[in-house]
C-alpha cells in the first residue's frame, strides 16, 4: 500500500505508475513524472539531488521526453519502477518524497516521447471483417494475406499528438456520387480506437527481432486515436491504401503505461488458423486483457476488447523487423482499430454506425453518422491488476476544429 492519500483505490495506484512528461505554471519547463493518484512525482526534482547525478539512469530521469530513459532497458525498466515504488510505500520517506508530489490538476501535459517511426497495423479480424464487407460488397471481406501476415502501413510520425490536441477536419480529393473528383472537407470524418506500443531498445540494421524479444524491446503502452477520412480513404486507398486520409492527426494518451503494470492482464490469444510461419510463432502467445471505452459527446456508444485482436504486439514486432529493417527508440506502433462481434463493440464510428445507415442518437437529441465540427471523443481503457485490483490506461481525447478555408 502507498502512503499517497487515494492511492489504495486509485486506477493509477501502485501498481500502475505510468510515466509521462509535465509542467506546471511556476515550472514551464518540461520534464519526466510517474503518476501515482491524482498526484505526479516530478522525477527531475527526485535525482537533483543524487550523489549519481551524473549516472545514465539520473541524467535520462532530469531529460524532458522518456527516450533516453527508455532506450536503457529492461533492467534500467525494472530497477527504477522498484525504487519509485519502494519510495511510495515507505511512510518513512513520506516527509521527504511529498514535496517532489505536484496535483494532477496543476499539471500540463506534453507528449510523452519523442515520436521515431510509425507502423499502424489492421490486426482486428471483425474490424478487417466490417470493412472488407462495406469497401468490396463483391469480394471476400478478408483479402487473401490477411491471416498469414499482420498487414500494416507506415504512418506520419510528425503528426503524432498528445491528448487534448484539438483535431482540424482534413481536406482532400473526394469522389461524389456521380463520379465527379472534388476537393473539399471530409464529411465522413470517424475516429480509430486503437491501442499502441513505444519502443525502448533498437536493433541493429538488417537484423531481425523475434516475437520472443518483445518485452526486451518494447517498453509501454498508449491508448490512440487514429483519425480518418473516410471519404478521402475511399477514394485513394487503392492500389497502395491509406495515406492521407490518415496522415494528418493520431492522438495518443498522455500517461506511458509500463509493461511490467501489465503483468496480471496477460490473457491466452485467440487461436490462429492457418498455423504461421515460424518467424511469427510465439513459444508464450498471449494478449492483454483491456477493456476499451469510446465515449462521443460523453456517452458511450462502444467498448471493445482488446483481447479480441487476432495479431499480437509480439507479432507485430517481429513481422515489422523480419526484413531488417531496424528499431530505434522511440519508434511506435499500433495495434489498428479494435472491434469486437457485438454491436457494442465497434472500434469506429464507420461501423458503429454502418457507414452512415444506422446514426447515434446522443444525449441532446441530435443524431451523428460521422463527426461534426464541435465534436469530442474521448477513449479510456481499463486492466486487471495484482491482487484483484484494477488500472486505467492514460485515455486520450479530441476535438474536432473546422477545416482550414
Amino acid at each position: 500500500m502507498s502512503w499517497v492519500a487515494g492511492a489504495e483505490d486509485s486506477p493509477y495506484g501502485i501498481h500502475h505508475l505510468p510515466y509521462g512528461v509535465f509542467s506546471t505554471p511556476d515550472d514551464p519547463a518540461p520534464r519526466l513524472g510517474v503518476r501515482i493518484a491524482d498526484r505526479v512525482l516530478d522525477l527531475r526534482k527526485v535525482v537533483s539531488g543524487s550523489t549519481c547525478s551524473d549516472c545514465p539512469t539520473c541524467s535520462a530521469l532530469a531529460s524532458d521526453t522518456l527516450n533516453p530513459f527508455m532506450a536503457l532497458g529492461r533492467e534500467a525498466w525494472s530497477k527504477v519502477r522498484g525504487n519509485i515504488t519502494d519510495a511510495l510505500t515507505d511512510s518513512d520517506l513520506a516527509g521527504v518524497i511529498s514535496p517532489l508530489l505536484t496535483p494532477i490538476a496543476d499539471a500540463r501535459m506534453h507528449l510523452p516521447f519523442t515520436p521515431g517511426d510509425y507502423v499502424d497495423f489492421y490486426s482486428s479480424e471483425h474490424h478487417a471483417t466490417n470493412l472488407g464487407a462495406m469497401f468490396r460488397p463483391n469480394e471476400p471481406a478478408l483479402l487473401p494475406n490477411w491471416k498469414h501476415l499482420p498487414v500494416g502501413y507506415h504512418g506520419r510520425a510528425g503528426t503524432i499528438v498528445p491528448s487534448g490536441t484539438p483535431i482540424v477536419r482534413p481536406r482532400g480529393q473526394l469522389r461524389t456520387g456521380d463520379g465527379r473528383t472534388v476537393f473539399g472537407p471530409s464529411a465522413r470524418f470517424d475516429i480509430e480506437t486503437e491501442v499502441g506500443f513505444v519502443v525502448g531498445v533498437p536493433s541493429r540494421l538488417g537484423t531481425t527481432v523475434s516475437a520472443d524479444a518483445f518485452t526486451e524491446h518494447v517498453f509501454g503502452v498508449v491508448l490512440v486515436n487514429d483519425w480518418s477520412a473516410r471519404d478521402i480513404q475511399t477514394w485513394e486507398y487503392r492500389p497502395l491504401g491509406p495515406f492521407l486520409a490518415k496522415s494528418f492527426a493520431t492522438s495518443i494518451g498522455t500517461w506511458v503505461t509500463p509493461l511490467d503494470a501489465l503483468a496480471a492482464a496477460r490473457v491466452p490469444a485467440p487461436a490462429q488458423d492457418p498455423e504461421v510461419l515460424p518467424y511469427l510463432t510465439e513459444s508464450d502467445r498471449y494478449a492483454y486483457d483491456l477493456e476499451l471505452s469510446v465515449s462521443w459527446n460523453g456517452m458511450e456508444v462502444s467498448r471493445p476488447r482488446f483481447a479480441d485482436m487476432y495479431w499480437t504486439p509480439a507479432q507485430q514486432l517481429a513481422h515489422m523487423t523480419v526484413n531488417g529493417a531496424s528499431l530505434r527508440t522511440g519508434d511506435f506502433y499500433a495495434s489498428g482499430t479494435v472491434s469486437g462481434p457485438g454491436k457494442d463493440q465497434r472500434g469506429s464510428f464507420l461501423e458503429v454506425t454502418w457507414a452512415g445507415a444506422e446514426p447515434v442518437k446522443l444525449p441532446d437529441g441530435s443524431t451523428r453518422t460521422f463527426l461534426e465540427d464541435g465534436d469530442a471523443v474521448t477513449i479510456s481503457a481499463t486492466a486487471p491488476g495484482p491482487r484483484g485490483t484494477m488500472l486505467g490506461l492514460g485515455e486520450v481525447t479530441g476535438t474536432i476544429a473546422p477545416a482550414l478555408d
